[in-house]
Parts: structure tokens; sequence; C-alpha cells
């Protein structure tokens, strides 16, 4: 008889029936993986990242390969949140799997105005906010980069909504526990990390960048021990649960976080590359904890010995 194992999370009041939850941006609107993947079997969908109005995001070339991992310019190419509402989420809904929602703004205000149209609509279990877009008022830089202005957009999302808020932050900054503490100040329920790293690829033969936006957000196992070590920090410096992200392929690579301090683990580019990568993570999740006789996925988060 096959021991039974508790792989529950509970996190920002999100009960979750395991830890492995999608990563925006890699997994659709969920429904794009139906046929590959048992939906219903995840912890948690976070969708593409959406804005108030939809986007076609950048031109192309938008994503490159690299060694361990690929380059995205995709700009936040999205159907907009009223699409989402009225074509998407009815799917997402029937399959008793908690929704997140990803947003994105480049005011403030936009922040605002999403949250508060989210808080309305039923089926949306909680906000992903990504801080990692450029502030438009302030020449572009990210709102995630600083303190101030990461404070800034949490608080203003947190005062449009009831629902959990999990605040997405940028790798691309000096302490990233700085970024983590401000957020949890202005109201975050939970933070999520890391979002891609800045870079670049240049073709020698023509000389020019291969993205057409000439840099892009570095993702994939390349990251894994940079998104590893901030997941640790941040998981050491606030009280608020943290979701870990960064080439996460393996449930090996999962469990490391786990044991780092995230609470739950987002899968992103694996999913290019084996579609089937969230049910083998959580699969082997589960076979060891069988072989190693743990009874709890909390007996393994945050095990750390250091």
């Amino acid at each position: 008889m096959k021991k039974k194992t508790d792989l529950q999370v509970v996190i920002a009041g999100i009960r979750m029936k395991n830890p492995v939850m999608t990563a925006s941006g890699t997994f659709g609107y969920g429904r794009e993986y139906a046929e590959l993947v048992d939906l219903q079997r995840l912890g948690a969908v976070v969708v593409k990242g959406l804005h108030l109005n939809p986007s076609k995001g950048n031109p192309p070339p938008r994503i490159v390969e690299t060694p361990c991992g690929m380059l995205n310019a995709i700009g936040l190419e999205n159907v907009g949140i009223q699409a989402f509402v009225d074509e998407k989420l009815p799917y997402l809904k029937r399959l008793h799997v908690p929704v997140i929602v990803n947003i994105y703004g480049h005011f403030i205000e936009e922040y605002a105005e999403l949250a508060a149209v989210v808080d309305a609509v039923d089926g949306i279990t909680g906000i992903e906010v990504n801080i990692s877009c450029p502030n438009i008022k302030a020449g572009g830089v990210a709102f995630g980069v600083r303190p101030e202005s990461a404070h800034s957009v949490i608080a203003a999302v947190r005062k449009e909504t009831e629902k959990p808020v999990i605040a997405k932050l940028s790798p691309n900054v000096t302490d990233i526990t700085e970024i983590a503490k401000s957020v949890e100040g202005a109201g975050a329920d939970a933070v999520s990390l890391i979002n891609t790293l800045t870079g670049m690829a240049v073709d020698i033969e023509t000389r020019t960048p291969r993205l057409a936006n000439v840099t892009g957000g570095l993702s994939g196992p390349a990251i894994k021990p940079v998104a590893l070590r901030m997941v640790w920090q941040v998981a050491n410096s606030v009280p608020i649960p943290v979701i870990g992200i960064g080439g996460i392929m393996t449930a090996t690579d999962a469990l490391e976080f786990l044991v780092a301090g995230a609470s739950a683990v987002q899968v992103g580019t694996a999913n290019f590359v084996n579609p089937r990568a969230t049910m083998d993570i959580l699969d082997g999740i589960e076979a060891f904890m069988i072989e190693k006789g743990i009874d709890r996925i909390s007996q393994i988060i945050g095990s750390l010995q250091v």
C-alpha cells in the first residue's frame, strides 16, 4: 500500500494541495497545457501577465536560446484583463485549482486600477504583482529596483483589494532583502522570486543584437544558483511566505528551494523543454518524501542547516 504524504501548503491564505505552481508567462492561461498536463493536480495556476489593455508585445525576434537557458523580450503580450475574465477564466474556474493573476502597469495608478478590477472578480484567488516593469514617470526605471517605488506599487494594490497579494521581485538589485522588506511593509502577503536577470546576446556575423529589443530576461538553469541564494536570503529576512522561481527543471531543483526556505515553487522555462515538467516535479517530490520517510512537506520547508 502506497504511503500517504501531506503535500499541502498555505500561502497568503491560499490553500494549495501541493507546492508546485506555474510561473507567469510560461504557461499561457492554463488551457494551452490541458492536453499535456493534469491541471487539477497543480498547486496553483499563475497566468500570463495582464494589463488593463491588450498588448501585442515587442517585435520579433524576441526569444534567443542561450547556454543553460533562454533570453526573452516578449514584452508582456497579453489579451487584457477584460478578455481574460470573459474568455479565459470560465475554463479555469472549472478546475477547482487556485488561479493567481499576474498584473503589471507602467504607472502606479494602472496597478491600482487593475487590482480593483480583479478584486471584484469571482474565481481569481490571488494577485501576483510584477514590479519589474518600467516606471514610465521615472524614465523607465523598473518599480522593483528601489524600495520606495516597490513599496508604493504594493501599497496602491493593497488599498484596492482584499485578495492575497504576492509581490514578484526582480533580481536586478543590489540587495533583494531591502526590496522584500519594503513590499512586506506595504502589505504584501507573500513574495515570489526571482524574475528574470537582464541579459543580451550578439550576432557576430551581422554585429547586431539577437533580440529586437536588444536586452531581454535570462531564465532557465543558468540562473538557479542566483535564485536559490536570493530565496534563502529573503526567507531569512521577512516573516511572509516566499515562493521560489528560477531554473527549476527537476524535483531535486524544487526541493533545494524548499529546503532553502521557499514555501512553494513556480516552474517556468522548464515547461518549454518538457511540457510535463510540473507533473514530473510533483511526482519526484512525493517519491523523495516516501523514500526518506517524510510525512509532511512542512518538514522540508526551511530545513537548511547552515
